[in-house]
């Protein structure tokens, strides 16, 4: 019975685990990918991250499937699978030590934030610059709530491809502010009028 099992898994175990490639490949594949996808999508633009529209979406998803072999080479197996990885996650993390503890390299890798608008005023070049087209910019700020350019006081595209908006208006927590402000101010005010009236009386 053993035998029969052994005959019977052994193959299995073997085309599970064993690696047709060597380990060292096997690590540097990854690797070598990992680092071509960064300065690709740093040299095509924080757009690509920001996934506008159904292209940018359709493009994102296809990368996996284009480098996927470029990644794992001529191996399934489960083994080359952990060791891919646990190479992908390795580069990752060291990547982000060395964003950790050097801004010039972050900002040589992830690029810097670009305004689109500034005091209801659209920045041409800067939208250029970004491939972002007048619907783009619009359909940002709708999903935060406004419905012109004319109500952003700062529009901002980050290295990450999400887009930082803030309103010409003041917040709703700004404006509380300012009453609770103005009712202390007049609170004080009555309150030395009355001490002034007390003073008078006297």
């Amino acid at each position: 019975m053993q035998s029969l099992l052994h005959t019977v898994l052994s193959p299995s175990l073997d085309h599970m685990f064993q690696l047709p490639l060597p380990i060292l490949e096997k690590l540097l594949r990854p690797a070598v990918v990992y680092i071509v996808l960064v300065l690709l999508l740093r040299l095509f633009g924080k757009r690509e991250l920001a996934q506008l529209n159904p292209f940018d979406l359709v493009v994102l998803l296809s990368l996996s499937n284009t480098v996927q072999n470029a990644i794992i080479g001529e191996d399934n197996s489960v083994t080359g699978g952990i060791i891919g990885a646990f190479s992908l996650l390795a580069i990752n993390w060291i990547m982000a030590r060395i964003l950790y503890r050097s801004r010039k390299i972050t900002g040589a890798l992830e690029g810097h934030s670009t305004i689109l608008v500034r005091d209801g005023k659209i920045d041409k070049k800067a939208m250029e610059s970004e491939s972002l087209t007048m619907a783009d910019l619009l359909s940002v700020i709708h999903r935060q709530g406004f419905n012109n350019i004319d109500q952003v006081h700062k529009c901002e595209l980050e290295p990450n491809g999400t887009f930082y908006v803030e309103g010409a208006n003041p917040s709703v927590d700004d404006k509380r502010h300012a009453e609770l402000l103005a009712r202390l101010e007049g609170l004080s005010q009555e309150i030395a009028n009355l001490k002034a009236a007390r003073l008078n009386g006297a």
